[in-house]
């Protein structure tokens, strides 16, 4: 193969392109680039991040404006879940019956510091201390609770991390690789606390090392 055929072009190059009227692409552009911009939120919320969550959708903020303007009523429909307020240890098998019903590709955003760590509720017996024990979440939005510009800003950063995946590999989405089970086990409350207590496939506890000195 001659050096011709396998010179890359640069993003410098590309854009010089666009500006005459010449457009490059490939299909795994073409592919994220819908996928990134067709991502339909569940309409589901849990606490007080919810109300923001709902301004997101009104005039002021327009979410519309990143293609997720359809607040999908059915999981079936749906492509992301907007964990919006306290996860309470009753509500969390619920929480992961709903991803699991939601078809592939599917999308997580942790929003709010109660859906993160539990926030100022995590000493609570009942409270989950972050979703991210059950369900693998893609983007954390912190804040108590954070404004509608912060969720925009959360679902920003999906659009480009949706961007940047490759369709092939190790790296490939959930639904692209034959290893990944897509459906994650639901948790049942048990006497103290819900069985198992996290889902070690995607989330496992920090290792504390003591300084000894």
């Amino acid at each position: 193969m001659s050096d011709a055929t396998t010179t890359t072009i640069t993003e410098e190059q590309r854009a010089e392109l666009r500006r005459h009227g010449i457009l490059l692409t490939s299909l795994q552009e073409l592919y994220n680039w819908g996928r990134s911009n067709s991502v339909w939120p569940l309409q589901f919320g849990l606490a007080c991040c919810a109300i923001e969550m709902i301004a997101a959708s009104m005039a002021r903020f327009d979410i519309a404006r990143f293609g997720s303007e359809v607040f999908r009523p059915s999981p079936r429909q749906a492509d992301l879940l907007i964990v919006s307020g306290t996860v309470t240890k009753k509500m969390a098998p619920q929480v992961v019956r709903l991803w699991n019903q939601m078809p592939e590709p599917k999308y997580c955003i942790a929003m709010g510091a109660c859906a993160i760590s539990g926030g100022p509720f995590k000493q609570g017996y009942n409270v989950l201390k972050g979703i991210d024990r059950y369900i693998p979440v893609d983007v954390y939005v912190p804040g108590c609770p954070p404004r509608p510009e912060a969720l925009l800003h959360g679902l920003m950063k999906l659009q480009e991390k949706i961007r940047a995946q490759p369709l092939a590999g190790p790296d490939a989405p959930r639904h692209l690789r034959a290893d990944d089970p897509c459906v994650y086990p639901v948790p049942e409350c048990g006497a103290t606390d819900l069985e198992p207590p996290f889902n070690p496939e995607v989330w496992k506890p920090p290792t504390l090392v003591r300084d000894d000195a």
